[in-house]
């Protein structure tokens, strides 16, 4: 799997940019799928068979459904009644997939456009401690157009509309 920069130092940089929460984790991540292991409490074997009594075991986070690829995760409170041990957890945020659901590298600017995305959704500041006062709106315009079409591809209505099914097709018969 190509990478166009490492995830120690993706990792680095939303530490620094977002830095922690909750003692010393840091708020925000990237990881790969087959490598996230949680500790759940469960009434099922490994085997499949179900116990009398329910246990704690370490169970897989992500391989059952995403298929190696990585994933920027957010540190959050777990709140009510759950299967997890632990108080907090990282949940995740963004896949690094193509809009067909192919592999795509990480990178850090994909992982700030959508952290700086979730913070406005939740009318909230981004808490970044630098920005570029040198970048021009229209760079600026620029620089995000880049990262959505990356992050995005190309999607249209006739495009989704064709690929769920509810495209209209039509035929030209000539006489």
């Amino acid at each position: 799997m190509e990478l166009r920069e490492s995830i120690e130092s993706i990792n680095e940089k939303l530490l620094s940019m977002y830095g922690t929460n909750f003692g010393k984790s840091p708020k925000f991540r990237v990881i790969f799928s087959e490598d996230q292991y949680e500790k759940r409490l469960t009434d099922y074997s490994d085997e499949g068979f179900q116990l009398i009594f329910p246990e704690v075991r370490l169970l897989p986070k992500y391989k059952q459904w995403v298929r190696e690829k990585y994933i920027l995760e957010r540190l959050i409170p777990v709140i009510g009644e759950t299967d997890l041990v632990t108080k907090v957890s990282y949940e995740p945020l963004w896949v690094f997939q193509d809009k067909n659901g192919s592999y795509l590298p990480p990178f850090f600017e994909g992982c700030k456009f959508v952290i700086d995305n979730l913070y406005a959704i939740m009318s909230q500041t981004s808490f970044i401690k630098y920005k570029d006062k040198n970048e021009t709106k229209e760079e600026y315009l620029a620089r995000v157009k880049r990262v959505e079409d990356e992050l995005f591809g190309n999607e249209t209505e006739i495009g989704d509309a064709l690929a769920y099914g509810s495209g209209v097709g039509f035929t030209k018969t000539i006489n």
